[in-house]
């Protein structure tokens, strides 16, 4: 007896699905129903009702057809899908164990000029040779690139079920269709007993033949395969923890009807004290309390602060390992990393012993977000794309604020709101001493910091901490002939002269020739 109750056949256009659903149908006991949940179609071409059901029902909930399809066919029944069709039912089919998986691929560049013949000759199917239209078609490589993309999104989508689920699915190439040994081992895999003496051959290969000779322009191909990244070199492996959605961090302004998830060691004062200033807030949420928020202020709108992932690192070090706020993660750098620290709440003997302390700290959270320490990552640790993820699980965020634009951000969301927008107070932490970090790739690694992945521009950490007017200077030199023809930059914020305004740097004594404005 069969483990299974239906099956579905995974597989793109031109991919030899037809084929294959052909083979599996001349099986007694096993009947596939077409493309069933194809927005354009019902199973076949012209087709306007199965199983009682029409297009316009199906369309409105795929789930009775599913249902309706599983009860009303004798032996095994199934059904074709691709990326395209109606992605509501794999909620119903993906986790059920019940129903066999058969995933058909193609070489994406065959498949794809194999569309566009088709869609030039408007023949989709051959039985008849004497009736083969050929036509060279031209290849669109930004079309292409798309359709690639989309083809890999859905098959990892397809990978992450069944790994999830701990399933397993029939593989099949468009090469293996040929094969009555392949195909007779997927009757094994179903579990339907009748084999196959020979293959059905009532369809033709309709485009055989070297792709060049299909195309009006087959140079494109080498600028296709050159934007592919076969080898998928550009995937960085990320073994971080996925974060939860943070609810009970959750604020909100119950007079702007606006919620705040913050993202801890971000700007949080300063958002709590504009919130402050609109009106009574409520904070302290569970999921279902927050749902019943939510009923009750229809056209909210939801967003978070980010902030430069490097000064952000710095806000953590300062709170958890300086002020002790994580006596367990102090005793680690100390123990672990041979960190030298002051007692908690005591300054650092010299900028250079604290750059030192920092430094290893940044290669703990390096190891920490990598899955490499073993402890759990505290959230003002965790990287803020992982943050973000984990708020999208809940409530999918309205706007993504950046800290140094977010005087601009708030009055933007205050319109959005229907409210006056207060000041905003400035930042508890703008100002203040700063770290000289040195060369910016080595802090790059120590903290695995994915700064362009929000789109921050990678900067000494004096830089983005600067006092708004101040100059912060990166120490260079040009190359000359002459010891006077030097220029010379100061890593320090330096002071400006009353009497010129230039600015004096106290280490160089003299006043600076190159100025950056920050």
């Amino acid at each position: 007896m069969s483990r299974f109750h239906s099956f579905v056949v995974f597989a793109e256009m031109r991919t030899g699905s037809n084929l294959l659903e052909a083979n599996l149908n001349a099986l007694p006991g096993v009947h596939s129903h077409g493309e069933v949940f194809n927005r354009y179609i019902l199973g076949k071409k012209d087709r306007t009702e199965l199983f009682g059901i029409t297009m316009a029902e199906r369309d409105r909930d795929p789930r009775p057809l599913l249902r309706k399809l599983r009860e009303n066919t004798e032996g095994l029944p199934g059904f074709r899908f691709f990326h395209d069709h109606d992605l509501r039912i794999l909620d119903d089919v993906l986790p059920d164990p019940g129903c066999a998986k058969i995933i058909l691929t193609r070489n994406p560049l065959e498949s794809y000029v194999s569309w566009k013949i088709a869609q030039a000759t408007d023949q989709w199917k051959l039985t008849n040779p004497k009736r083969l239209k050929t036509a060279r078609v031209r290849f669109d490589v930004p079309e292409f690139l798309k359709h690639l993309q989309e083809i890999q999104a859905f098959q990892l989508l397809l990978l992450n079920a069944l790994q999830t689920t701990g399933q397993t699915a029939f593989y099949l190439d468009y090469d293996d269709l040929g094969s009555l040994e392949i195909v007779n081992g997927l009757a094994a895999f179903l579990g339907v007993e009748a084999r196959l003496k020979s293959l059905d051959d009532t369809l033709k290969k309709q485009n055989p033949g070297p792709l060049e000779d299909k195309l009006e322009n087959p140079e494109a191909l080498a600028e296709a395969t050159a934007a592919v990244d076969v080898f998928n070199l550009g995937r960085t492996p990320s073994f971080e923890p996925r974060r939860t959605a943070g609810v009970p961090t959750v604020l909100a302004s119950d007079v702007a009807s606006l919620l705040f998830l913050p993202i801890r060691s971000g700007p949080e004062t300063i958002i709590r004290d504009w919130f402050a200033r609109l009106g009574p807030t409520s904070e302290g949420f569970e999921q279902k309390s927050l749902r019943h928020w939510k009923r009750r202020h229809p056209g909210h709108r939801s967003f978070t602060v980010l902030r430069h992932p490097l000064l952000r690192a710095h806000v953590a070090f300062r709170r958890k390992i300086v002020m002790a706020e994580a006596q367990d993660l102090r005793r680690i750098l100390i123990n672990g990393f041979q960190a030298e620290l002051q007692p908690p709440g005591e300054p650092f003997a010299s900028p250079e012993a604290e750059r030192a302390a920092f430094l290893i700290f940044l290669t703990y959270c390096r190891l920490a977000v990598g899955g490499q320490t073993g402890s759990r990552v505290d959230p003002s640790l965790a990287s803020q794309t992982a943050l973000v993820q984990g708020f999208a699980s809940f409530q999918p965020l309205d706007h993504l604020l950046r800290e140094d634009r977010l005087a601009e951000g708030l009055a933007h969301l205050a319109v959005e709101a229907d409210v006056t927008p207060p000041t905003v107070a400035p930042d508890p932490l703008g100002g203040g001493p700063v770290v000289d970090l040195g060369r910016e790739p080595r802090i790059r690694r120590r903290r695995g910091l994915r700064s362009r992945l929000h789109g921050f521009r990678f900067r000494p950490l004096a830089q983005v901490r600067a006092p708004h007017g101040a100059c912060v200077m990166a120490a260079t030199r040009r190359r000359s002939r002459t010891r006077s023809d030097r220029q010379f930059r100061c890593r320090r914020i330096c002071p400006p002269r009353p009497e010129s305004g230039r600015l004096r740097c106290p280490a160089l004594g003299q006043d600076h020739v190159q100025l950056r404005r920050v």
